[in-house]
């Protein structure tokens, strides 16, 4: 079974780098890359089992993508992409049903992996984000 995947990022060379990363595993297509405004449409056209999407874009807000696309009838398993780890970002994404947290420093030998895992409905967190949910449910008790 072939995973379908779709990126959604604002910067052209990240699309370009996992669509490349992703590309070379046989068992993964990247069946769209586009910006954040074009997510949703590009998710109902494409059909992807795994969004990997960026939490800050310009055009829009990745949380607000993120709920959109949770809205759907069948919606895809959704991995936030970022280039940091700020704490309210983290939990946020996983308490509107994201069902990962990654950095963009991620391995990307790694990477292929992590699109089974989320493809398989299992959920992906980077270290740190790992340490902040944690965290945050610590000081929840």
């Amino acid at each position: 079974m072939t995973i379908r995947v779709m990126v959604v990022d604002d910067e052209d060379v990240v699309r370009s780098g996992l669509r490349m990363i992703l590309g070379a595993a046989a068992d993964i297509e990247v069946v769209a890359a586009t910006s954040g405004s074009g997510a949703v449409d590009a998710v109902v056209e494409h059909r992807p089992d795994v969004v990997l999407l960026d939490i800050r874009m310009p055009d829009v807000d990745g949380l607000t993508v993120l709920a959109e696309l949770r809205s759907l009838p069948e919606p895809p398993a959704i991995a936030m992409l970022t280039t940091f780890d700020a704490d309210e970002y983290v939990m946020t994404a996983l308490r509107n049903g994201a069902a990962g947290f990654l950095l963009k420093d991620t391995d990307p030998e790694d990477m292929a992996n992590l699109v089974r895992t989320l493809a398989s409905g299992g959920v992906v967190l980077s270290p740190t984000a790992y340490r902040t949910m944690w965290r945050t449910l610590d000081d929840d008790r």
